[in-house]
């Protein structure tokens, strides 16, 4: 009965949010993964694609194609961006 009591509560969609934003405010860094499709006329195009983020604007983006498994990697450091 404890459980179902403490599982009901009013936590809304907004109240999510608002508790995700917090967090990441206070993170030093992230890692975020997902899928990308490029449409270029008929041709479609699938990456997988990987950032890494560091606090003071500090990056990194892989962008693997998925056809060919070829990457591409952009890199933000202390000493420039790279591609």
């Amino acid at each position: 009965m404890l459980l179902l009591v403490c599982g009901c509560g009013k936590y809304s969609e907004k109240d999510v949010v608002k508790d995700l934003e917090n967090k990441i405010k206070k993170a030093d860094s992230y890692k975020l993964t997902g899928e990308l499709q490029v449409l270029n006329n008929d041709d479609v195009y699938n990456y997988d694609i990987e950032v890494s983020h560091k606090k003071d604007n500090y990056y990194k983006v892989s962008l693997i194609n998925s056809n060919n498994n070829h990457e591409q990697v952009i890199l933000r450091n202390s000493e420039g961006v790279y591609v």
